[in-house]
């Protein structure tokens, strides 16, 4: 008797660790100042593509999504202290942050580009940038390509904490530029009153060794449980058509890429 009482309590042990898990949020990491990815609404909720992305993976994982708003720079290292557990924050995969990360596949993929003046000729931005002001996202890819390829050609890279204090700066005249991601920069500017006056420039900047893979969910070094659950999750809304429904709701193209 003893023996099946022993039994019976590891069984329900076991079914009350399956509930609780199954109860567990995926607390996800996003920086909601980058639209048209991930912005605030008048009443304070995230809008997005990465937030309905995101939910529709939960929905098809069957767990509950818990959102945690940070700055950008502050993603990986909440992720390495477990305050969360994936990063979906249009971020690129890249070798550098591979070191500290582990990546999905990709659930997006664009290039980056340069905005400034319209009219502004750029042929060669190693000499026609010379002297510039060009504005990025503090610890971005196009951070690491500024201070790696621009600055040593003597451009004054300004760093900033989100791309919306960029704008302000771009159209009030104190920078001559921005670097950011070509559809960011269409959406979040271009289209905007304030940005009546700029355009691209330059060219359209894939060099896998800055820019990445595309753009993937991190989760912690060594996480294989999440990683496939995320991934065969990818894989689920983009066969289903759910990935579809959400693109067209912001796009007008296949932003997933080649």
């Amino acid at each position: 008797m003893k023996k099946f009482a022993v039994l019976g309590a590891l069984a329900l042990s076991l079914l009350s660790a399956q509930a609780m898990a199954a109860d567990k949020p995926l607390r996800i990491g996003i920086e909601a100042a980058y639209p048209p990815f991930a912005s605030k609404a008048a009443d304070g909720s995230i809008v997005g593509f990465d937030y309905d992305i995101g939910n529709a993976l939960c929905a098809q994982m069957q767990v509950k999504c818990q959102w945690v708003e940070q700055d950008f720079d502050g993603l990986i290292p909440a992720l390495k202290v477990r305050k969360i557990d994936a990063i979906l924050s249009s971020m690129s995969i890249t070798d550098e942050r591979k070191q500290a990360v582990d990546f999905t596949n990709k659930y997006y993929n664009t290039p980056a580009r340069l905005v400034m003046k319209a009219g502004t000729d750029v042929k060669d931005i190693t000499t026609d940038l010379k002297g510039k002001k060009i504005g990025v996202q503090r610890s971005s890819i196009h951070d690491t390509f500024a201070t790696e390829v621009l600055a040593p050609a003597g451009v004054e890279v300004v760093r900033y904490t989100s791309q919306n204090e960029i704008y302000l700066d771009l159209s009030s005249g104190r920078l001559d530029g921005t670097l950011a991601d070509s559809t960011l920069l269409q959406d979040g500017f271009l289209k905007t009153d304030s940005g009546k006056g700029f355009a691209f420039v330059g060219p359209a900047f894939t060099d896998k060794k800055y820019f990445g893979e595309g753009i993937g969910i991190a989760v912690r070094k060594g996480d294989a449980d999440e990683l496939k659950k995320l991934n065969d999750a990818i894989a689920a809304i983009r066969a289903n058509g759910t990935y579809k429904k959400i693109q067209d709701t912001y796009f007008d193209f296949d932003i997933y890429g080649e």
